[in-house]
């Protein structure tokens, strides 16, 4: 454990390298901090951070500098999680109030809102499809041999898709198979269809397999999409000395055009806490170089979807917290999603 004094300077040490991307020095800290303490003081105390793994030593300055050591001490102990202002409070609540009519609308409002406010890209991907309850399939004749399928779920994800016959049907036909379907199907969870549908319905299967087949197929094809990921602010990154490195930026480019990784990146961590991996605390290889912070969001039971930031391990992450906590807050007051 680290004593009082040692908290402080490590505090110190680490906001104003977030602050100003550049070395730490003693006379910086007294400066700038106000720490009672003679500069040959402080100096002692960086040199035991420094020792005992919280601080790094850089070879063209005789300031310090984080470690990832150092950053996950001040996550855990030291941050301060209400790091928001009057105004900042003010422009979520406003961007929040926005009508949406799905969910995954509303993650990419608040995906958009963190990325405005903390200037770092954000990651968001809606609720997983396999976790959610189907509601209802409503079927819609739009010609005789054409009719779509909209299927709602219980997180307000509404997906779409157009059936095509190879012989005509009627109303009448319409109206069964929509009975036919929400009755097998309704209140089922997407997960739990691990059958081929065809199971499902076998006992009321009173039509042609020209009829039923190419219905199944376009509902097994429509819940089976690939998430859909979403990307706000990615040019921001590119303001940041860290991404002065070629070799960074283009790790980073690559990180976001890869999709899998992505999807592995969001849905990491525990639902509903704020995650935080820096540098080498991530799986994957290709994230080393950068911290993530990954935000699980659930209100009223049901899965709004996952929000991630990727930055420089030199990420403000007292900002980050923040804005994300308060966001969940909001989200959480609203109990009429």
């Amino acid at each position: 454990m680290l004593d009082e004094r040692k908290k402080k300077v490590l505090q110190a040490i680490v906001e104003q390298y977030i602050n100003t991307a550049e070395p730490v020095s003693s006379n910086a800290i007294i400066c700038h901090n106000g720490l009672d303490c003679s500069s040959a003081t402080i100096r002692n105390e960086m040199a035991e951070l420094e020792k005992n793994g919280y601080l790094d030593k850089t070879h063209t300055s005789s300031g310090r500098i984080p470690s990832e050591k150092g950053y996950r001490y001040y996550v855990d102990e030291l941050i301060n999680d209400n790091d928001i202002s009057k105004e900042e409070i003010k422009y979520i609540s406003s961007k929040l109030e926005t009508k949406v009519n799905e969910i995954e609308d509303l993650t990419k409002i608040a995906a958009n809102t963190i990325s405005e406010i903390t200037h770092y890209t954000t990651v968001s991907i809606g609720p997983k499809t396999n976790n959610q309850i189907i509601e209802e399939i409503k079927f819609v004749l739009l010609g005789t041999r054409m009719m779509m399928a909209v299927i709602l779920t219980d997180t307000g994800l509404v997906k779409e898709t157009i059936i095509k016959f190879d012989e005509d049907i009627t109303p009448k036909q319409v109206e069964t198979i929509n009975y036919m379907f929400n009755n097998k199907l309704k209140g089922q969870p997407i997960e739990t269809i691990d059958r081929p549908l065809e199971e499902y319905l076998y006992d009321e299967m009173t039509y042609s397999v020209n009829v039923i087949k190419p219905i199944i197929e376009q509902i097994k094809k429509v819940l089976e999409e690939d998430e859909k990921i979403y990307l706000e602010g990615a040019n921001k990154s590119f303001d940041l000395p860290e991404f002065n490195s070629l070799e960074v930026a283009k790790n980073f480019v690559s990180i976001l055009d890869t999709k899998e990784l992505m999807s592995d990146m969001l849905n990491s961590g525990f639902a509903e806490d704020i995650n935080v991996y820096i540098g080498e605390e991530n799986e994957k290889e290709e994230l080393k170089d950068f911290s993530v912070v990954t935000f699980k969001h659930n209100v009223n039971g049901k899965n709004l979807g996952t929000i991630g930031i990727i930055g420089p391990k030199r990420m403000d992450y007292s900002k980050v917290i923040s804005v994300m906590k308060y966001i969940n807050k909001k989200l959480n007051e609203n109990k009429d999603m």
